[in-house]
């Protein structure tokens, strides 16, 4: 411990201490973390040595007695954790705080039922669709709860997103150590971890689980009927030239939102002589040596592949429709020291608030920063008076790597309100590659492709030997291509039209035993964590069956009345957002402007409304 102890976070240390001792005066006032600087603590390096070596001898006693440590701290150690970390106020997230502390060797959200305990003598099989990150645990709590299941998976490998793109440098833009599975730790080798060790961590956990035999590998669901008479889904599904059917009772769609990549309709594409693909569709055979590469789109995933390819190409040019914002995060390429990634593996509980530490503030987040004020005025600048401040802290990021580009500053500085788009992370990489001789930012729009290059509005032609799209997904276009229909006959897409929406992103009448995860207004952008969020769908999906099972009926049907109460909440929620109050194009947004995407309340809402269905919220048949 002592040779590891300098690579300590001292928040998260503090933490532990409180936790194990169960004596909260050890977090001191003058020790308080600044919550945007966690899991740092942001003291000035003598006095967090201090703290360290304080740490350390408090911890003493207990790293040699041989008695175990509380797993869970009590409410009032958790509270005074919560208070300390993130203010008095953290007090009325009493569930939140709770949720997002999860030591190793526990997994809270599991089922504590069997199918084999509730209704031995009944036949319920469940399909999930994707094995990707939200399909791998829906599949882990169906097995939890011994309930047959099949995923159907289009690819050839789990991990979905994780295994589709392999564009260079593609990692995480969210911290991987809440990137995980809250109960399925992970010795990460950076702070933002690449696909392939991302994609290998889905694996392991497949692997471990036994979620492997499970997975029809290279088969796509393209139908999907319910049908009345049986209480069945039927779904036809395609595979190696082979075309199937397959009954179940219940039907998961785990099939996310950034599956489908978009490519725009350009005039003359089709007529370009050299490759052109989509980022999430790579092509590792071409050689960029000394080629003209134009990118068009300046989304997260060409924020990654863009500075990559400088230097070996021997021109880049960025066609950009709007600038990104861009997050201020040193560490992105960063790998994780030896001494911490030790502590993260040997420290008891380390792990576990060194995660809280990271994933508190950011589900707490700032969505204030994205809320509408009418009395601002709002503005394309910003919505509110502490939407300018972030805009003030951001552009000063830009402007000072811009280090008197004139030129450049008119087109990194996004002309939008921070928060109605992606705000991207960045450690001062994009702009250093702007800066480059061999790289130019085009801000005019692409009209038109021809055998050799491109044109813009303006008129300007730019020469090219490969073009390179990271222009994102058809988020909005949820669960196409294949048909969905209910009861009655009522397709899914007809019935949504462009303006998708379901329960917490779950559910929706007359589609009976059917639940979308990573549905409707489930993303996130200034509050929140993805992951739990899956974890509190896949958790309310088998509370839903367990309710089905307990009540003897074939299939249940959330009712209109639950259902348009939600949806008229979060309408109006998404309007008051500066997603859904800006009129600049995004992926958050459908074709008429409005965010089917976004989750625009705060997460404590969404924890309490997946904690468990409520038999008052369904029709039962």
């Amino acid at each position: 411990m002592r040779s590891h102890i300098e690579a300590a976070t001292t928040p998260a240390l503090l933490m532990l201490v409180a936790h194990v001792t169960g004596d909260v005066t050890v977090l001191r006032e003058e020790w308080r973390p600044d919550p945007a600087l966690l899991p740092h603590g942001g003291l000035d390096p003598a006095e967090e040595r201090r703290v360290r070596e304080f740490c350390l001898a408090r911890l003493a006693g207990h790293l040699e007695s041989p008695e175990p440590w509380p797993t869970r701290p009590n409410s009032e150690v958790l509270e005074a954790i919560g208070a300390w970390s993130l203010g008095p106020g953290v007090a009325q997230a009493a569930r939140l705080l709770d949720a997002a502390f999860v030591p190793d060797g526990t997994d809270p959200r599991a089922p504590r039922w069997t199918l084999e305990d509730e209704a031995p003598d009944r036949t319920l099989r469940a399909a999930i669709i994707g094995a990707g990150i939200s399909g791998l645990l829906a599949g882990l709590r169906m097995k939890q709860a011994g309930i047959p299941f099949t995923i159907f998976e289009k690819g050839t490998n789990v991990g979905g997103t994780w295994w589709d793109n392999t564009y260079p440098d593609c990692r995480t833009d969210v911290h991987s150590h809440i990137y995980t599975y809250s109960f399925f730790p992970h010795d990460w080798p950076s702070y933002f971890s690449r696909q392939h060790v991302i994609h290998g961590y889905l694996r392991r956990f497949a692997e471990e689980h036994g979620l492997i035999e499970h997975i029809a590998f290279g088969t796509e669901v393209t139908d999907a009927s319910w049908h009345d008479r049986t209480s069945t889904w039927r779904l036809s599904t395609s595979g190696d030239g082979v075309d199937s059917t397959h009954e179940f009772e219940v039907l998961v769609s785990a099939v996310g939102q950034l599956n489908r990549p978009l490519v725009p309709e350009i005039e003359g594409l089709d007529g370009f002589r050299g490759p052109a693909f989509h980022s999430a569709e790579w092509d590792h055979t071409v050689d960029f040596a000394g080629k003209r590469v134009a990118v068009i789109g300046t989304g997260a995933s060409a924020l990654q592949f863009v500075p990559a390819l400088a230097g070996t190409a021997e021109r880049l040019t960025v066609f950009q429709r709007s600038a990104p914002w861009l997050m201020p995060t040193p560490e992105l390429r960063e790998d994780i020291a030896d001494g911490e990634r030790w502590l993260l593996r040997n420290l008891p509980l380390y792990r576990a608030y060194y995660r809280f530490s990271i994933f508190l503030p950011r589900a707490i987040g700032q969505l204030d920063a994205a809320t509408v004020d009418p009395d601002y005025p709002p503005s394309e600048r910003a919505v509110s008076a502490a939407n300018e401040r972030l805009r003030v802290m951001l552009t000063d990021y830009l402007v000072a790597q811009a280090d008197g580009r004139e030129d450049l500053v008119g087109k990194i500085v996004p002309n939008y309100p921070p928060g109605a788009k992606r705000i991207v992370r960045d450690d001062g990489t994009w702009v250093a590659t702007l800066k480059r001789d061999d790289v130019d930012l085009v801000s005019d729009r692409v009209v038109r492709v021809d055998a050799h290059g491109v044109w813009t509005e303006s008129g300007d032609y730019v020469q090219a030997d490969v073009i390179i799209f990271g222009t994102g997904f058809t988020a909005s276009e949820f669960l196409t291509p294949m048909t969905v229909t209910g009861a009655h006959g009522k397709d899914l897409h007809e019935t949504w039209g462009i303006d998708a929406c379901a329960y917490m992103g779950l559910t929706l009448p007359d589609f009976p035993n059917f639940f979308c995860l990573y549905g409707p207004n489930t993303n996130l952008v200034l509050h929140g964590n993805l992951v739990f969020f899956l974890e509190c769908q896949s958790a309310y999906v088998l509370s839903a069956i367990k309710v089905l099972l307990d009540t003897g009926k074939s299939a249940m049907s959330l009712r209109p009345e639950v259902f348009d109460e939600y949806r008229a909440e979060v309408t109006a929620a998404s309007a008051l957002r500066a997603w859904g109050w800006s009129r600049t194009h995004s992926w958050y947004q459908n074709a008429e402007g409005r965010s089917t995407i976004m989750w625009p309340l705060p997460a404590q809402r969404y924890l309490e409304g997946t904690e468990q269905a409520h038999v008052e919220h369904y029709d039962f048949i």
